[in-house]
């Protein structure tokens, strides 16, 4: 099943034929491969490693499909796609992106959700390309075509990281985030009154979620000798929490995982600060498969300590999965549940 933008593509895929095409921030689905037979090549890049495992299962020959920022090797393309992002922060990173990628007077093809911003697309894009044209409206979304009209400016990632201090009750941390991961520029309250109840901890640790790294961090700086591994399942995130460990002198194993899918082994703690928005949607889901997951991943006497918005309805989860859960600390947005396995 394709995603109401992909269908958008689907329905206009002669633009795409005998193209070099590559895929910007791909939808959940297998757009990628359906478009073969039209488009000579087809690269596909998630920022999504969810997206990416819907898609990598499909390989067919004309098929390249990455997971990442940017691609692991420069390359040109005739059309680049590109889903408007549901952080529409991020969008001028992919424009910018498809037109690093893009031969001179390639097109570039904008396709996203009616009420997801793409609205402002003349706005969001860069002077290199040409006014974008509005093709096709159906499925509640809105398809551009625009022109890569003069060459495009160098690409520099460094330019969409922002690094900044961050205090924390564990010391002062500098913080390095990426367009696309959310950040205020300084400690949230979740994440703050976490770190203010935190245990003592040892050995191999999971930080599920990591975002921007500040609880990786924050562990680290109280804690240099643990074993500490990040995982999370968006791309700019995790850049981003490379960034933090590295300039923090600090060293932790991060890599994508669909929930706990790609961790392997055991643990001694699993802490987190967990999503709970998929896209423009709030939900539980997420945190929901954490806390049944976690409980296979701890050890014998491992540690389970989360903070989450205590209006969303993890208490009964936990409780099924856990039996009995410490409330170590809360206030009036926040809770911070412990549990230790044994006690």
């Amino acid at each position: 099943m394709l995603t109401n933008p992909s269908q958008l593509i689907v329905r206009n895929i002669e633009l795409l034929a005998n193209h070099k095409v590559l895929l910007l921030n791909i939808e959940a689905d297998t757009l990628g491969s359906e478009l073969l037979g039209t488009a000579t090549e087809v690269t596909a890049l998630a920022l999504d490693f969810n997206h990416f495992n819907q898609l990598v299962g499909h390989g067919r020959p004309g098929l390249k499909v990455e997971f990442g920022h940017e691609l692991q090797a420069q390359d040109s393309f005739d059309s680049v796609v590109v889903f408007f992002p549901k952080a529409k922060s991020l969008a001028p990173y992919l424009f910018n992106l498809a037109a690093h990628y893009l031969k001179a007077g390639g097109q570039l093809l904008v396709c996203g959700e009616n009420k997801g911003g793409i609205k402002s697309l003349d706005k969001l894009l860069p002077g290199c390309f040409g006014q974008a044209h509005k093709l096709d409206n159906a499925r509640h979304c809105l398809l551009y075509l625009s022109q890569l009209e003069e060459q495009a400016p160098a690409w520099n990632l460094d330019s969409w990281i922002q690094q900044y201090s961050l205090p924390t009750p564990a010391g002062e941390l500098v913080i390095c985030n990426a367009v696309g991961v959310f950040s205020d520029r300084r400690l949230d309250e979740g994440t703050a009154l976490l770190l203010d109840h935190l245990p003592r901890l040892h050995g191999r640790v999971l930080d599920f979620g990591c975002g921007a790294g500040v609880i990786a961090a924050a562990l680290l700086k109280q804690q240099p000798e643990l074993t500490l591994e990040c995982v999370d399942i968006n791309a700019m995130a995790l850049l981003s929490c490379q960034r933090t460990m590295a300039a923090n002198g600090m060293q932790a194993k991060i890599y994508p995982s669909d929930g706990l899918s790609q961790t392997e082994g055991r643990y001694d703690a699993i802490i987190s600060n967990p999503p709970f928005h998929d896209g423009l949607k709030s939900t539980t889901d997420i945190a929901t498969r954490f806390v049944e997951h976690s409980a296979a991943k701890l050890s014998d006497n491992g540690q389970w300590h989360i903070v989450a918005n205590r209006h969303l309805p993890y208490a009964d989860t936990i409780a099924n999965v856990f039996g009995k859960v410490q409330v170590l600390a809360e206030n009036n947005k926040y809770k911070v549940y412990h549990h230790r396995c044994g006690k």
